[in-house]
């Protein structure tokens, strides 16, 4: 059995808070209660967005807050990420593309991938030639095994008015060529700050709430000129995989009052 746990949307700063919320407090009562709790697990994704603004000090910060988690660590980027200085403070497996923070690991229970899913300028996603043609090969080469691909942007409208807008462009090339394959079993996807589970294709997915704060739901309507937190708990991904049977549990590490500013 291979166990995951999967964090993601950190917006991490090294001083102040984001909306209300203190990304170093809430940080590290996550890695505390990995470490206290899952210390078994095979290692930790973070799916994108490690920091808030990319700058040295706050990558240099986060890096030195992560090194307590006591897993090994597969950090990825998302639209708030800069690949340069992510790629100087943040250890990457030796299968990392060059020019993409975008690479595989091996595990007896299946194939991990971890996709670069960054568009320089903008909030939206995108999959350039280069790292879907690196996608096709590894889904060549690895067609007679279970492959597990974690993403920060979803190729799809998940049904969040705002955020769907900022998905990944150009989705449907992204499905067109993962639905070919049997072997891709399930997509991890970031970016929304909420909890959306489905299937797209025939391919199971789910999205995972920020560590941070929380995007509120599409009922009541709201935008971006309204936009608040919702006042919701934030929650780890515990995924076990065995025989091809994927469990998510969404784990609850702290109390919603813990890191939140009163207004």
């Amino acid at each position: 059995m291979l166990k995951v746990i999967w964090m993601s949307d950190p917006h991490f700063s090294y001083e102040g808070d984001i909306l209300g919320h203190d990304p170093r407090v809430r940080l590290e009562s996550a890695l505390d209660h990995i470490n206290g709790n899952h210390s078994d697990a095979s290692f930790c994704v973070i799916s994108g967005d490690m920091v808030n603004q990319g700058t040295r000090e706050n990558y240099e910060a986060i890096s030195k807050l992560l090194e307590k988690l006591d897993v090994p660590l597969l950090p990825m980027v998302g639209n708030h990420d800069d690949r340069k200085l992510f790629r100087k403070n943040l250890s990457l497996p030796d299968t990392c593309m060059k020019e993409f923070i975008q690479f595989s690991v091996s595990t007896p229970s299946g194939f991990i991938v971890c996709l670069d899913t960054l568009k320089v300028g903008s909030d939206a996603g995108e999959l350039c030639q280069e790292r879907l043609d690196w996608l096709r090969n590894v889904l060549e080469n690895n067609a007679d095994k279970p492959v597990y691909i974690f993403m920060h942007h979803p190729p799809m409208a998940v049904g969040l008015p705002m955020q769907d807008a900022d998905g990944l462009a150009d989705g449907d090339v992204f499905l067109d060529l993962v639905s070919k394959y049997d072997c891709v079993k399930y997509l991890f996807i970031g970016h929304v700050h909420r909890p959306i589970s489905g299937t797209i294709r025939g391919v199971p997915f789910s999205t995972m709430r920020s560590i941070l704060y929380q995007a509120p739901a599409p009922r009541p309507e709201w935008n971006w000129d309204t936009f608040k937190p919702s006042e919701e708990a934030p929650n780890i991904g515990v995924i076990t995989i065995s025989d091809l049977d994927v469990n998510l549990q969404y784990e609850q590490f702290c109390r919603f009052e813990e890191g939140t500013y009163p207004k």
